[in-house]
Order: C-alpha cells, then sequence, then structure tokens
C-alpha cells in the first residue's frame, strides 16, 4: 500500500483504563499500512486518569502525540480539534476512531485498505451488534431518517464515528461546520451525499466500550438506564436545534 504518512485522530474523555490496549492495537494494526504513522489524541479535559496514562502511553509509543483542550466542550468539538490537527500533519489519509474503542484495529485497517483500492472520499464503518439501549436506537433511527429524506438517498450509521477520509474532502467538510458542533458527524453524511463525494460502506463489529464501565461518563449515569438520562434529553434537544440551523433549513452551506 503506497501511503506515506496515515494520521488517526481521536477525541477522548475518562478513558483512562481502555486507551492503552486500544492505541497499542491500532499502532499494531496500522503501521504497516503507511511509512509514517501518527496517532493524535485530544483529551477533553478528563476528570479521570486519562491524562497520566497518556502521558505514559507517549513514552511508549513513538507515533502518539496527545494534545489537552483548554476547556471541556464535549465529544463534538473534540473531534472537530482532533480532525484539524490530523490535517495539519498532511497526511494521505486521515482516520477518526472515538477514544472509548469500540472497534476492532483490523476494521480499522479494513476501512483504510477499502479507502485505497475504491478511490473514495471517504469511508464509513458501519456498525453491526450494537448493543445500545432502546432509545439510543430509536434517536439513532429518527436521525438517520431525517437525513436520508434530506440527502435523497439512504445513508446507513449516519453517526458513525469510525471514518476515513482524503484530506481535500475533509478540509472541504470542515469549512461549513461551527467549531462548537454537537453532531459533526452527522451534518458530515448529510454534506457528503449532497456535494456528491464517493462514499463507499463498510460492515465493521460493533464492540463494547473498553474499560469496567460500559456506559462511560459522558450522560451522568453509572448503569445502564432504562429511560432516557436528562442529559441525554438535553443533547437530544440541542443537537436537533443545530442540525436545522446548519444542515437542513433552507438555504443551509452543508
Amino acid at each position: 500500500m503506497d501511503l506515506d504518512r496515515l494520521a488517526v485522530v481521536m477525541p477522548a474523555y475518562n478513558e483512562a483504563e481502555g486507551l492503552p490496549g486500544f492505541l497499542e492495537e491500532l499502532e499494531r494494526t496500522l503501521s504497516p499500512l503507511a511509512r509514517h504513522l501518527d496517532l493524535v489524541v485530544v483529551d477533553d479535559r478528563s476528570t479521570d486518569a486519562t491524562a497520566a496514562v497518556l502521558h505514559d502511553l507517549s513514552g511508549r509509543l513513538p507515533a502518539l502525540t496527545v494534545i489537552e483542550a483548554e476547556a471541556n466542550r464535549g465529544h463534538g468539538p473534540t473531534a472537530l480539534a482532533a480532525y484539524r490537527a490530523g490535517l495539519e500533519l498532511g497526511p494521505d489519509l486521515v482516520v477518526h476512531v472515538d477514544g472509548d474503542g469500540q472497534f476492532h484495529g483490523i476494521d480499522v485497517a479494513r476501512a483504510v485498505r477499502a479507502t485505497v483500492s475504491t478511490g473514495a472520499d471517504v469511508v464509513h464503518g458501519v456498525r453491526r451488534g450494537r448493543e445500545d439501549p432502546w432509545f439510543r436506537r430509536v434517536l439513532t433511527g429518527i436521525v438517520g431518517i431525517v437525513v436520508g429524506f434530506a440527502a435523497g438517498r439512504r445513508v446507513p450509521d449516519v453517526n458513525t464515528p469510525l471514518r476515513v477520509y482524503r484530506p481535500a474532502a475533509l478540509a472541504e467538510l470542515l469549512e461549513f461546520v461551527p467549531d462548537d458542533a454537537l453532531v459533526p458527524h452527522v451534518h458530515f453524511s448529510l454534506a457528503e451525499a449532497r456535494r456528491g463525494f464517493r462514499v463507499r460502506y463498510l460492515e465493521v463489529a460493533s464492540l463494547p466500550r473498553r474499560g469496567s464501565n460500559p456506559n462511560g461518563t459522558m450522560w451522568g449515569v453509572d448503569r445502564p438506564p432504562i429511560l432516557p438520562p436528562a442529559r441525554l434529553r438535553r443533547f437530544a434537544r440541542h443537537a436537533a436545534a443545530e442540525l436545522w440551523r446548519v444542515s437542513l433549513r433552507p438555504g443551509a452551506d452543508g
């Protein structure tokens, strides 16, 4: 595979337990694909030991670059900051994955190979086997229907965090999405369809979040909730308003 530089970008928040194994797996599976591999992690001001773990890992993984956010901004803005940091390295391809490590390294490598072999502008990893609560599945389904209608075609797994972009395509998408966007990947998926990007979809396995807490700390709960947590309900309202303002209203740039 004729790649000079491959950049993997990753937002992370309170992932101290799972990050070491995930980053080491990515380094092992992706290093053979390019002459230079960069692993760029943006820590969204984690409140656990993530910063210390990343500092320790940086001494063992030469490919790793750690960026600490100036303030906690949430997943969307942190993902966008990671994308921009990756682009600055001048890579041939930019890979995005979340710090919760819900993918196999071999599937990430498959997505990279698919981007090269198909000539795609972007490859989406379409998750299979997700074990989300019912309300997450309902929310994802509704968003998928809305985006599919606006795009004029079905977009599988509209918010998947596993994506491989060619730099020119990614730079075009970053121009219109605000830095504080809550759901940048939903905006990206819609814009890719509207702008005629060459998009390919690759089925990949969805793993449980790495670490002892399968729910993470994003929604302020420690155990699997029966009903949508209050923080998730607020997020959904704000995200819906943002999606209309940025991508769905008549005349929107996306």
